[in-house]
């Protein structure tokens, strides 16, 4: 077990320990309280009012000589006389609320027979009353017992009668009536066996508890461990039943991991592609260097493949670089942003497509251009810059692909699902296509379709970009294959609300 284990058990612990004094301790004191209130009531039940009738008697008869032998007589019952001074008779002490209660009661208009006020023979007058006590309560049921055996025994005696033999000083025979209380469980142990299960609750609950809140940070710790070894497989898919916070940090750690795993596969990707695209351009730039040192006549040549060669390297450059920067998100578009601005579709195409009709003409392509008429001002809030480039490396590779004398359609218009908060660019050629299996990996970097691997120019970042572009707007670019051969790159970009 960890340390964190023993801090939640201590801590669990701590609050079940606190919680079971606490409410302990109320209920203790609320019981307490109720058990003096009771103890200064005057007992009004059935036995009290025989055995006072029975002290009552023994007084009128034998005075208080013979009740103070009476009331010594009693086990149970604590029979009170008071005196007109507040003297009781055996010397024990009587609470004033107590005697005061018994005063009331017998100056009632129909004083309550359980508190009498008697003349004895000798003269003397005494309060008598019966408190209620908790004795009282638990020996109820030999209440009757008590007093009977308490007259029979001090009767004769309280009539004039001879002492009997056992008087002398021998013990009082423990015979049917005068059988003393049973046995009873000592209290303390009776006190301490509820709270020992208590603790032992607590103890077992406190484990529990704390052992379920402590595995799942362990395994997130083993799974951090592992990480920072490169071992980034997912650890808390199998732990998902639980469906606590702490499980939601385990899925969330595997989706981190997930993530940081797949950018390190494209990273290394993309540093071979890199490499790959590279080389080729770095070995005929060699080639024509060491062609110009053998042969000194034909360095005018060489030097125009250097050149085409250095243009092409720094065309690879550039792409890759703001290929890299749309991947770190410096290329997020939104209404928030410093650098986004309302762009009109419209007039973005326009300029986009006669650029491209100067490097089309060349090759005898030309380019229509189509539209919604409700399209012509439709804005787009982004970046202009972004855009364009995006836009305009899809219509290049149209270009690139459409074999000499053919038509490139560019069409701008709402979904085809009528949606009024999105439009549509179409781009549409009559090139040679790409396989199905190869529609959705034509917008990953460096690649190309096997049937126009050696026939274009390019490295295969256009679409990449355009598709990073397109998601950073909160659009959706996809590509489908034309009835008749040729592609069509459709780009949803969501149109600005006026107001």
């Amino acid at each position: 077990m960890g340390r964190l284990f023993w801090k939640f058990f201590l801590c669990i612990m701590l609050a079940q320990v606190t919680a079971t004094i606490g409410i302990g301790g109320t209920f203790w004191l609320k019981n307490r309280a109720a058990q003096q209130e009771r103890a200064l009531d005057i007992d009004t039940s059935p036995p009290a009012q025989m055995i006072i009738e029975a002290s009552s008697a023994t007084l009128e008869a034998g005075g208080s000589q013979a009740l103070r032998q009476f009331l010594g007589k009693l086990e149970r019952m604590r029979v009170f006389a008071v005196d007109a001074k507040g003297q009781e008779l055996m010397g024990r002490a009587v609470h004033p609320a107590m005697l005061a209660k018994a005063r009331a009661m017998l100056r009632q208009t129909q004083p309550h027979p359980v508190v009498r006020e008697v003349d004895g023979s000798d003269g003397k007058r005494y309060l008598l009353f019966l408190p209620s006590s908790e004795r009282f309560r638990n020996a109820e049921a030999g209440a009757a017992r008590d007093t009977l055996n308490a007259v029979t025994m001090s009767g004769p005696r309280a009539m004039g009668s001879g002492p009997r033999p056992h008087e002398a000083g021998a013990p009082a025979p423990r015979g049917e009536f005068g059988r003393g209380p049973p046995p009873r469980l000592d209290t303390p142990y009776r006190t301490f066996i509820p709270l020992t299960a208590a603790i032992a609750a607590s103890l077992l609950f406190s484990f529990l508890l704390a052992w379920y809140f402590a595995r799942p940070i362990r395994d997130l710790r083993q799974a951090f461990e592992a990480a920072s070894h490169g071992d980034l497989a997912p650890r808390f898919h199998a732990s998902g039943k639980r469906g606590d916070e702490l499980t939601d940090l385990g899925r969330d750690f595997d989706r981190m991991t997930g993530r940081l795993r797949s950018l390190m596969d494209s990273q290394t990707r993309l540093l071979h592609d890199v490499s790959h695209e590279l080389r080729s351009p770095l070995a005929r730039l060699q080639a024509a260097i060491g062609l110009a040192h053998q042969q000194p006549e034909k360095i005018a040549a060489s030097m125009q493949r250097i050149e085409r060669e250095s243009e092409r390297m720094d065309k690879l450059i550039g792409e890759l670089l703001t290929l890299s920067r749309l991947e770190a998100g410096a290329g997020q578009a939104g209404a928030g942003s410093l650098l986004s601005e309302d762009v009109n579709i419209a007039d973005l195409l326009h300029d986009i497509v006669e650029d491209a009709r100067y490097e089309a003409n060349a090759r005898r392509v030309a380019i229509a251009v189509a539209g919604d008429a409700a399209m012509a001002d439709a804005s787009v809030t982004g970046q202009p810059e972004l855009l364009a480039r995006a836009v305009e490396n899809v219509v290049r590779n149209a270009l690139k692909h459409s074999p000499d004398g053919g038509t490139v359609e560019v069409n701008l218009s709402r979904p085809p699902d009528g949606k009024q908060e999105w439009l549509r660019i179409a781009v549409l050629d009559r090139g040679p296509g790409v396989a199905s299996a190869d529609l959705a990996r034509i917008f990953e970097p460096f690649f190309r379709a096997s049937n126009t691997q050696h026939s274009t120019d390019g490295h295969g970042l256009g679409l990449a970009i355009a598709r990073h572009v397109i998601g950073a707007h909160g659009g959706r670019i996809g590509a489908s294959l034309r009835s008749g051969g040729g592609l069509c790159v459709e780009m949803l970009l969501p149109v600005k609300t006026p107001g």
